[in-house]
């Protein structure tokens, strides 16, 4: 091989060289928050990317995605969700709520952010769920407003019982509304109400110990990322204290729950990647209307 011959080949092998790093480059880049863990809900990891799929989008052919994973630990999500703006990610999916919700719409006013959480607008991540504005949008659970109903609920499912707790995590920024929802519930169907907080594995198991001592005859869980990834300690507890429980997601009662009334969580989640594909596509969330699924017993 001469000189010249030598010089065409390395030629030829940058050409080929930058092309690919522009491919690379070219490929968008979601920024996933997750609250919890990877292995906790595989399931609903999997609708996201049941949706995605569904606008023509997976995950190493035409997508990247940045996982950054809180580990339940809420007080992480501020820097994780900083550390995908810095990344310059094409788009944020808050997934988990309202705790990585919030700490996406903190982190940037830019980068389009799909999250599910109950009440979007009370929460102040959009002005209105026809007309998000902003650079918000995505699909709200009604966990709020649902609340209410489950302990309805259940105290038809044991109507004599007199009194009922409500469990719910006291990290979530909305455990007082749904406290004061409760109570109301509660004073209008003559039942007592106690509250249990639960922020841990182990608070859960003493929770539920408490739950005996008060001799409280039934159990509401509240709605909350943590305790979506414990739904098999949850029904175990629920099980062996022979404690009738009503939950927000149709997951539980599918891990061996006696009953649940909400959303279900993998039909959110699909349609989280759904909307995170047309936004691949160039559409912006101000064009996207808040999606508010239909409720369901399990």
């Amino acid at each position: 091989m001469n000189r010249r011959e030598l010089m065409l080949l390395l030629g030829g092998a940058m050409t080929a060289g930058r092309a690919l790093r522009a491919q690379q480059k070219a490929m968008p880049v979601i920024g996933f928050l997750g609250v919890a863990s990877p292995g906790r809900n595989p399931a609903l990891v999997a609708a996201f990317h049941q949706g995605l799929s569904e606008t023509g989008y997976v995950e190493g052919q035409n997508v990247a995605i940045e996982y950054r994973w809180a580990e339940s630990h809420y007080d992480r999500l501020p820097a994780l969700a900083a550390d995908l703006v810095g990344r310059k990610v094409d788009l944020i999916v808050a997934f988990g709520g309202i705790p990585a919700a919030l700490a996406a719409k903190s982190a940037t006013s830019t980068i389009p952010i799909v999250f599910s959480v109950g009440d979007p607008v009370d929460l102040g991540l959009v002005a209105g769920l026809a007309r998000p504005s902003g650079n918000l949008t995505g699909v709200s659970t009604m966990a709020p407003e649902l609340s209410p109903k489950r302990l309805e609920l259940l105290s038809e499912l044991v109507p004599r019982v007199g009194v009922i707790a409500l469990l719910v995590n006291p990290n979530n920024s909305n455990t007082e509304r749904i406290i004061g929802d409760m109570q109301n519930a509660a004073r209008a169907k003559a039942v007592q109400l106690h509250i249990l907080k639960a922020g841990t594995e182990s608070e859960i198991d003493a929770a539920f110990a408490t739950l005996v001592q008060q001799q409280a005859g039934a159990l509401v869980v509240g709605g909350d990322p943590f305790f979506q990834g414990r739904r098999e300690q949850f029904v175990a507890l629920a099980s062996r204290h022979g404690v009738p429980a009503i939950y927000y997601s149709r997951e539980f009662a599918a891990a061996g729950g006696l009953i649940s009334y909400g959303t279900s969580f993998t039909a959110v989640n699909r349609q989280v990647g759904v909307y995170a594909g047309k936004f691949l596509k160039g559409a912006k969330p101000a064009d996207l209307p808040v999606q508010q699924p239909r409720s369901a017993r399990g």
